[in-house]
């Protein structure tokens, strides 16, 4: 049976203790945004492009030795556990390059957290195959909104803590020289069940068969940070 190889692209991990991982690390510096006493949202918006959500309670951005800004975040839902993200590791630039690597470099240090998210990305150089869309359709409504369809099922409301599925144009939203589509399964916290770190990759099978029964698609989820 044939497989298609794609990757993970977003990783969001939380801890009780993650901001300690980078405290006292002269690699890295924390830049408060959110706090009782601070709030800068416009450095917020201009480091990740993203407005600053009600429900994020206390925000703060992990500055790396590799230039790298990293979002670190803790939800009203989860007052005590600050979630740190990793987006855009299956990227086409110089900045995936450097996100990956630095996951490799803080994997121990990260082992323990518990997996909230992870975006697998489905990547065709030509447009998203009409099987695909078609085994979609067939139990899930598309909707577009900007450069991007979501296919939600009827019991689904605009927030689902369990799976979403979206497919856009790559070459647009990341500005490429060539023609890209992404086929992405975001899978959340609900899915994963106080799933580790370190224990990850246990939970691949699982997402495999999930983007099979949606679209009918073999696929083989690689670690793209590998050490």
């Amino acid at each position: 049976m044939r497989y298609k190889r794609v990757n993970i692209d977003s990783l969001n991990l939380s801890d009780s203790q993650m901001e300690s991982i980078f405290i006292y690390h002269s690699d890295y510096t924390i830049e408060a945004v959110k706090t009782k006493s601070v709030f800068y949202p416009t450095v917020w918006s201009q480091a990740f492009g993203k407005s600053l959500k009600r429900n994020i309670i206390e925000a703060k951005i992990i500055h790396t030795y590799l230039g790298l800004k990293l979002p670190l975040k803790t939800f009203a839902v989860t007052p005590r556990s600050q979630t740190l993200e990793f987006a855009g590791l299956q990227g086409y630039n110089e900045r995936a390059e450097l996100l990956r690597q630095t996951l490799r470099e803080l994997r121990s240090q990260l082992n323990s957290s518990r997996v909230m998210r992870i975006d697998i990305a489905i990547d065709f150089k030509r447009k998203i195959p009409k099987s695909i869309t078609q085994a979609l359709s067939k139990h899930r409504e598309p909707f577009c909104y900007g450069n991007t369809t979501y296919y939600k099922t009827a019991k689904e409301k605009k927030t689902n803590q369990r799976m979403d599925i979206k497919i856009y144009n790559k070459q647009i939203q990341a500005k490429l020289d060539y023609p890209l589509y992404r086929l992405e399964f975001v899978f959340k916290g609900s899915y994963f069940n106080k799933l580790l770190f370190k224990d990850m990759e246990t939970a691949y099978k699982k997402m495999e068969k999930s983007i099979k029964k949606a679209t009918g698609l073999n696929v083989k989820i690689e670690s793209n940070f590998s050490l």
